[in-house]
């Protein structure tokens, strides 16, 4: 009835080899605020897909102080459609944002995602506890999760998303924290 399911693998804990792993075989963009904010680590990774069609959709999640105190988590999530990944994080119904995009209204935050302004709409009637914002990049969904909610405005920053299919040697330097719980219980 919803098509192909891809299979979510176990997450990956946070260091730079694992890291490669999820790299290198997605067939979709692994996203990555380059540089992280300060303070922020890199916190863990996951994809769904299996060894024939490669990752279908990666999950990057990273840490660090918010904006307004205490520490907040960020999860980035690249997919193609219909796969929902990004939904099950978000704690949303369906595969897609679309029911709870409010695309009449002007974009509530914009991030640069390999090098292109990349419009994201917060999310309606998504759990208390995070704010979620979707768009379109590179042809597939982005979805940025933030926990607790109000370092939700760390996505109003200028923030500047990398394509880590793309990156160079600089990822060997990627500070890396404590596996995220947020990543580990969709």
């Amino acid at each position: 009835m919803h098509g192909t399911v891809h299979p979510l693998q176990p997450v990956i804990p946070p260091s730079v080899e694992a890291l490669s792993v999820v790299v290198h075989r997605a067939k979709v963009p692994v996203w990555m605020p380059w540089p992280l904010p300060v303070g922020w680590l890199f916190t863990g990774a996951a994809f769904a897909g299996d060894d024939r069609s490669g990752g279908r959709a990666t999950a990057v999640a990273c840490s660090g102080p918010g904006p307004l105190g205490g520490m907040g988590e960020l999860l980035l999530i690249a997919e193609e459609l219909g796969v929902g990944l990004g939904a099950r994080y978000a704690g949303v119904d369906g595969p897609d944002p679309g029911p709870y995009l409010s695309v009449e209204k002007p974009p509530q935050a914009k991030v640069l995602a390999a090098g292109r302004p990349t419009p994201l709409w917060h999310l309606s009637g998504t759990p208390d506890d995070r704010a979620v914002f979707a768009g379109e990049a590179l042809g597939m969904w982005l979805w940025a999760i933030v926990w607790p909610e109000q370092t939700g405005l760390l996505m109003y920053d200028e923030l500047v998303l990398t394509d880590l299919r793309d990156a160079g040697a600089e990822v060997e330097l990627l500070p890396c924290g404590a596996l995220s719980p947020r990543i580990l219980e969709p």
